[in-house]
């Protein structure tokens, strides 16, 4: 694997495992490790400030023997205010990021992938002076980063996590939220297939390239986009996630069969951290043992080619 954490053949398989009925988290983890019958390459947090991060049991399942897991921490490090206070210096969110920094070096060493303020897109007030642009994002973002670099942070990858849909990539600002090169080391989205429509239902690459011919024909797909954008730059699947239906003559065993094609179709892809979750608004039910044929898709296609543990 490089220094950013990109694997040298195929793609890291990675979950947000969500709580089942009254599991914990951390139970939740090793209940989808025994669906999919296989350790994870990354294990998926969510983190807002001033709690620092990442906790003991999180470190845990980092360093567990003979189960290596990489951490994808989302951090939401605002603290209730604007984006654009943030980006101008809050002192108080500014305390924080230090912390955090301090507490990174002297607790976990170990790279990881830091996310900063998943999917953006939906909180965005494009008014000016609204604190919450696409550049305030921008501008906030790459505070965030250079303060953690600033204080000595070395092992964060650091991750632009978008939605990535037709409509927010359509949107006149969506451009003005990359917050360049130099901050930025992954690309992620969070393609979901679900519905009723061609345009959501089908085969993989149909979410991780997601288009819209009736309302946005002009969005080209996400993949298409990142990969003609910021050619280079690995591209990870932040969160996805497939509903259990048959629609459009396809089950969801399916879908999760057509990965690997898919991922030979994308090689930039280098990641996929699947969001495991019973019925949750919109999407359905992602969880991998949603039905026999499911839970038997997901142990073939999750344990094989492309997708094989490397990590040891």
């Amino acid at each position: 694997m490089s220094a950013l954490l990109v694997p040298s053949c195929g793609a890291w398989f990675g979950a947000a495992a969500n709580p089942l009925g009254s599991e914990t988290w951390d139970q939740a983890l090793s209940a989808f490790e025994n669906t999919v019958n296989r350790t994870v390459d990354i294990a998926h947090y969510y983190n807002s400030s001033p709690k620092l991060f990442p906790t003991a049991e999180m470190i845990k399942r980092a360093r567990e023997p003979g189960k290596k897991r990489m951490l994808l921490l989302n951090w939401k490090p605002e603290m209730g205010r604007t984006w654009a206070q943030v980006a101008a210096g809050d002192p108080e969110v500014d305390k924080a990021i230090d912390a955090e920094a301090q507490y990174l070096k002297s607790t976990f060493p170990e790279k990881f992938f830091l996310g900063i303020h998943h999917e953006p897109e939906e909180e965005v007030k494009p008014a000016a002076g609204s604190g919450y642009t696409a550049k305030d994002y921008r501008a906030m973002y790459r505070h965030v980063v250079q303060r953690m670099r600033a204080n000595g942070v070395t092992n964060a990858v650091y991750v632009m996590n978008y939605m990535g849909t037709p409509h927010w990539g359509s949107q006149p600002w969506f451009e003005d939220l990359y917050p360049g090169d130099d901050v930025v080391d992954w690309i992620a989205e969070d393609p979901y297939i679900f519905g009723d429509d061609a345009n959501w239902w089908g085969p993989f690459t149909t979410g991780v390239n997601r288009k819209d011919t009736y309302t946005n024909p002009g969005w080209p797909g996400f993949y298409t986009w990142a990969t003609t954008k910021h050619p280079g730059k690995p591209i990870m699947l932040g969160e996805w996630g497939i509903d259990e239906q048959t629609m459009l003559g396809m089950s969801k065993a399916d879908v999760l069969r057509t990965v690997q094609d898919g991922l030979r179709k994308m090689p930039q892809v280098k990641a996929l951290v699947y969001w495991n979750e019973g019925t949750f608004h919109t999407v359905g039910t992602t969880r991998l043992d949603s039905s026999a044929a499911t839970q038997a898709a997901a142990r073939e296609v999750f344990n094989s080619g492309l997708l094989a543990r490397q990590l040891k």
